[in-house]
């Protein structure tokens, strides 16, 4: 018989070692696994919640500026901007705002205070002094609502001041979710339950079953905007986004009996 003859033969045998082999390893790591849950005393997963909320407040703040060559000139354009801003948010029906007190500052420039001829078409300056030439003031304003979603708009539509003639800017609106400390606590439970039920299904694939909680660690706190999946190792606390995410982790280990 042929060398040629044996090929078909040997590959086919060899194949079915291979495969044999491997279900023998597999079959060894599903056993290990199952013997590290049965000899096992504890089972430790973690388990977690999510919630989505929106925010129930709103914190806006902008502030404008003038200048004038005078105090009592700059603080006379300084109430006209002020009366202007405050009639802006009283349309919109935003009555809760608060004005900072005013902060001024003043202007001033160095000028020369003697320049003498010293001959030949030249000329030294001998002193110089530094001379008041204006004020500029600039007061805040702070706006609080739970109408979130009034506040958002409030900011693209704050262009109307600058059409006005006044120096307005805006810092970005800050959303908050106050009950965040309610949330928590509840949301933990959650996620307390969610491990429990991890760790069932676990156990029951090594033929056990879960007995009482042995101990648990509360994981990081996070609060992202929405459908935003990043975390951080110190927790989250969005206030960019008038609708977020609250997620809870626990971690939990339980006896198995």
């Amino acid at each position: 018989m042929t060398p040629h003859l044996f090929k078909p033969h040997l590959f086919g045998l060899l194949a079915g070692l291979f495969l044999a082999a491997g279900l023998v390893f597999s079959a060894m790591l599903g056993t290990t696994a199952w013997v590290k849950i049965k000899n096992s005393q504890f089972i430790t997963v973690k388990g977690s919640a999510r919630k989505n909320i929106k925010s129930d407040l709103a914190l806006w703040s902008g502030s404008f500026t003038t200048e004038a060559a005078t105090l009592l000139e700059a603080q006379r354009k300084l109430k006209e901007d002020r009366l202007r801003v405050d009639d802006f948010l009283n349309r919109a029906g935003l009555t809760n705002h608060a004005f900072a007190p005013i902060v001024i500052e003043e202007k001033r420039a160095v000028f020369e205070t003697q320049v003498t001829n010293n001959g030949a078409g030249t000329w030294k300056v001998t002193g110089a002094e530094e001379r008041n030439v204006g004020y500029k003031l600039r007061q805040s304003v702070e706006v609080r609502s739970t109408e979130t979603d009034r506040i958002a708009q409030l900011d693209s539509d704050s262009t109307a001041l600058v059409e006005q003639g006044v120096l307005f800017t805006t810092d970005a609106p800050r959303f908050i979710y106050t009950k965040a400390g309610e949330a928590k606590i509840e949301m933990l439970g959650e996620a307390a339950r969610d491990a429990r039920t991890r760790a069932e299904q676990i156990a029951t694939q090594g033929g056990r079953g879960i007995a009482s909680l042995h101990d648990a660690d509360m994981g990081i706190f996070q609060i992202t905007p929405l459908n935003n999946s990043q975390t951080s190792g110190e927790g989250m606390n969005d206030t960019t986004s008038p609708e977020k995410t609250i997620t809870a982790v626990v971690t939990a280990t339980f006896a198995l009996k």
